[in-house]
């Protein structure tokens, strides 16, 4: 049996998903391999257990498929895949994290969900640099909680960029559903 959790969207199409200076940055926490990663938990929408998707010819390999949720096809992305972190097992641990980005329902695969965590602006260090080879324009930083270290995801710049095409950029600017 599926579980599902729905999250309290209080973001509105417009309003800054930024916290209020001097506020703390409420993140899902998740978990690929041994890495542990944060995103806004105000893009998620709900927190599924592992459905099989439906197989889209000529898709690039981390693009697993889509789903049906409640009558919307949803595409399907493995974050693992995604991240050149190898193959993933698919089964009943296995979690699948439903975003909504600007209107847009998109799935992502994770090993497993960790928790809900508040860090405050002091806890998030930038994003280190690298070459321009290794991309990390979605890293938004690294969130320090005591012995913990979290890779702080810009889950929606991701999901923009050109190789996902998911999202389309014209979405995200003027917050609709383009033509």
């Amino acid at each position: 049996m599926t579980q599902t959790m729905q999250t309290a969207r209080s973001s509105s199409a417009g309003e800054s998903d930024a916290p209020a200076k001097g506020t703390g940055r409420e993140l899902l926490t998740f978990r690929l391999g041994t890495e542990e990663y944060g995103i806004d938990i105000l893009k998620v929408q709900e927190i599924r257990g592992w459905e099989a998707p439906t197989v889209i010819a000529n898709a690039p390999a981390f693009i697993k498929g889509v789903i049906s949720l409640r009558g919307t096809i949803v595409p399907v992305v493995d974050l693992r895949l995604k991240f050149n972190l190898g193959e993933a097992k698919y089964d009943e641990l296995t979690v699948m994290i439903i975003l909504n980005l600007s209107g847009r329902i998109v799935g992502v695969v994770v090993d497993a969900v960790s928790d809900v965590l508040t860090l405050a602006p002091e806890q998030i260090k930038p994003a280190p640099e690298f070459s321009a080879a290794f991309d990390t324009t979605y890293i938004m930083g690294l969130g320090v909680e005591k012995e913990r270290m979290l890779i702080l995801v810009d889950i929606e710049r991701l999901m923009t960029s050109s190789d996902m095409a998911l999202v389309d950029a014209a979405t995200t600017q003027d917050g609709g559903l383009p033509p």
